[in-house]
């Protein structure tokens, strides 16, 4: 599921700047928490995954709210490596006016969220589509962790009822898009 939320953004955000748009491209991951608090209820706790994973204060803090309308401008585009497990130390950057933030990642329409954000594209799945899109090795204990964590996600933030486009993405080479009312 991160693989396709990222593989949208990216294009999203070339789009963006073809045609123009100053582009802030940030993706969830660089938001994760260090390993030691992600796992502390062990490696499959679906509520882990979706409570606890991502530093949602540090996202809005250094991203989203410095970017609105009369604020600083300046944002830093990740505080974590997930992968080597320490902060970034990434740079404040200074953005231009009007620069569009494409964020990426699971449960952006959480409480915490939805009210920092302008516009958001749910990708629709069926439990089918995320098991066959998680790592070969990952598959078992992994899927159950990542369904009972969207599972929450959807009952609680219903996405589909609030983002302003659903895509149907079974197959990330056809999307499809929802028409809503209908």
């Amino acid at each position: 599921m991160d693989a396709d939320t990222a593989w949208l953004a990216d294009h999203l955000a070339v789009a963006l700047r073809e045609r123009g748009r100053a582009v802030a491209r940030v993706s969830w991951r660089g938001f994760w928490r260090a390993r030691s608090l992600r796992l502390e209820h062990g490696r499959h706790d679906p509520d882990s995954y979706y409570e606890s994973w991502t530093d949602v204060s540090g996202l809005r803090r250094e991203v989203l709210d410095p970017m609105r309308p009369g604020a600083a401008w300046t944002w830093v585009p990740s505080l974590w490596d997930a992968e080597r497990d320490r902060a970034t130390r990434a740079p404040r950057i200074q953005a231009a006016p009007g620069t569009v933030v494409v964020l990426d990642g699971p449960f952006l329409l959480r409480p915490e969220l939805a009210d920092a954000l302008d516009a958001v594209v749910h990708l629709q799945t069926s439990d089918a589509a995320v098991r066959r899109r998680l790592a070969e090795a990952d598959r078992a204990p992994d899927a159950e962790q990542v369904l009972g964590a969207w599972h929450r996600y959807l009952s609680e933030a219903r996405p589909a009822d609030t983002a302003a486009a659903v895509l149907r993405f079974e197959d990330p080479r056809h999307p499809a898009l929802v028409l809503r009312g209908r």
